[in-house]
């Protein structure tokens, strides 16, 4: 194994102070918003806290709700509302895979959630987060999708959202979403409108 380390893995804030002054020094482009990418880990980043149910190692771990990924999360999502205040956020999970079409939610008032994932404790199927969607948002995407020339429509609660990698055919945020988005953001965040959009399934990552 090679003990070279990069310039990039040295510049990558590793402790709380340093990921904070890193989100402190984002660029402010009051125009245009940057895209952030980011993982999300496992449903277990927002295991309850007051729950015991699950291994203490999976509750207390690197990817459990005290790690450090939960903990940057909860200071990420704060800290891009302040300095960016998005009118509306428009969100790719590597959850959602289309065929042949984009797929674009257009869930209304409350977005459903879809708990994609199996095996695991029963109080991760009861997590909550409640958000919303705006049809004007979802209608924006898919015009600018058509416009660079790719098949796009809306999709609503009352269809089954299609192949996402897993075999999870119902509607709603799958926990790509809604699991590092609750950590960000609160269980209850509706000041901001939320659209999933599907990936195109032929990307090679």
């Amino acid at each position: 194994m090679s003990a070279t380390v990069s310039a990039t893995d040295r510049r990558l804030p590793k402790t709380q102070a340093e990921w904070k002054k890193a989100l402190d020094d984002l660029p402010s482009t009051p125009d245009k918003i940057p895209a952030f990418f980011f993982g999300h880990g496992s449903p277990m980043l927002a295991f309850p806290e007051n729950d015991t149910g699950g291994s203490r190692g999976a509750r207390s771990g690197t990817m459990g709700p005290k790690g450090p990924l939960a903990t940057f999360l909860r200071d990420f999502g704060p800290a891009l509302l302040a300095k960016y205040k998005p009118k509306g956020i428009v969100v790719f999970s590597a959850h959602w895979e289309t065929s042949g079409e984009r797929l674009v939610t257009d869930y209304g008032d409350e977005n459903p959630l879809l708990y994609d994932y199996y095996g695991f404790q029963p109080a991760l199927y009861q997590l909550k987060f409640k958000s919303r969607g705006d049809s004007a948002l979802s209608q924006r995407v898919v015009h600018l999708y058509k416009e660079a020339g790719y098949l796009a429509r809306t999709t609503t609660k009352l269809q089954a959202r299609g192949q996402d990698g897993r075999g999870f055919n119902g509607p709603g945020l799958d926990h790509g979403v809604f699991v590092p988005f609750k950590l960000m953001f609160g269980e209850e965040f509706t000041d901001v409108p939320i659209v999933e959009v599907s990936m195109d399934s032929s990307l090679d990552p």
